[in-house]
């Protein structure tokens, strides 16, 4: 779905989401593309994903926005994070350094030497998966697989397994398993494996629960995301919570400039 394009006009804003609202700096921009085939939007997803889906806001209400933007606090402080939904082109802004993603290349401004610490490719889209949850499973390339439920704090869960096709993405091997309230449909835990830096398989599951919820233009978004420990393949204590302030998502395409590399930033590679 976000590698479609809309033959609309669309109101182009030359800056990052932080300065949306007040910007005058913004241009309109023409994008005539032609759909071949109008039923290529239409997505067929499993009864209990689509559940979930709806639960949230819905697909279609997803697929309208253009941008998502969020303030949260980082290990260096704030951090601004902005998205380009359809091309996932990306910015993260902090006091000290700049992470962008423009289609193409993943780069690092730093104001101050070594002030970043990471590895900002990793980083770069890392958040935004987290926060865009359940959402961001509904991207093409995906498989879906029940799960018997499981018990989670307590609690019984249904679950959706997904993994993603050969080539998609950075970490194709990677696996995530959406836990949902049978009542809601709303999702409360998401599992996670992470293969970025072995590139191999893993069986060793993390867990964030997904317990407060905003909504943000028909959509409903995180407040917060909790981190727990694990023991036996399960979550058993809060290890660390992540708030998220600011949060918008319009469907005002921001323009490419906003995700230009600078002179004075670095590629990071692979």
């Amino acid at each position: 779905m976000k590698n479609l394009f809309l033959a609309i006009t669309v109101l182009a804003s030359m800056t990052a989401c932080k300065n949306d609202k007040t910007s005058t700096s913004e241009v309109v921009e023409e994008v005539k593309e032609v759909i071949a085939d109008e039923s290529a939007m239409e997505m067929n997803y499993p009864d209990a994903m689509s559940a979930v889906f709806n639960a949230h806001g819905g697909m279609d209400n997803w697929n309208k926005m253009n941008n998502l933007c969020f303030e949260m606090e980082g290990r260096g402080g704030v951090e601004t994070h902005t998205t380009s939904l359809k091309d996932r082109k990306a910015k993260i802004e902090a006091k000290d350094w700049t992470i962008g993603y423009d289609g193409a290349d993943v780069w690092l401004l730093q104001n101050q030497e070594e002030a970043y610490k990471g590895n900002a490719r990793f980083y770069h889209n890392l958040m935004f998966y987290f926060y865009a949850m359940p959402f961001i499973v509904g991207d093409d390339g995906i498989q879906y697989e029940a799960v018997p439920p499981t018990e989670l704090d307590g609690v019984l869960y249904p679950g959706i397994k997904i993994s993603y096709n050969a080539g998609v993405g950075d970490s194709p091997d990677d696996e995530y398993i959406v836990y949902y309230d049978d009542a809601t449909k709303q999702m409360t835990w998401l599992g996670y494996t992470v293969t970025y830096r072995s590139q191999e398989k893993s069986d060793k599951w993390s867990f964030i629960k997904y317990a407060d919820w905003q909504e943000v233009n028909g959509l409903v978004l995180p407040k917060k995301l909790t981190w727990y420990n694990v023991e036996e393949g399960k979550p058993t204590t809060e290890r660390n919570d992540m708030l998220f302030t600011k949060v918008t998502s319009t469907e005002t395409v921001l323009a490419p400039a906003v995700f230009v590399k600078p002179a004075q930033a670095v590629v990071v590679e692979k």
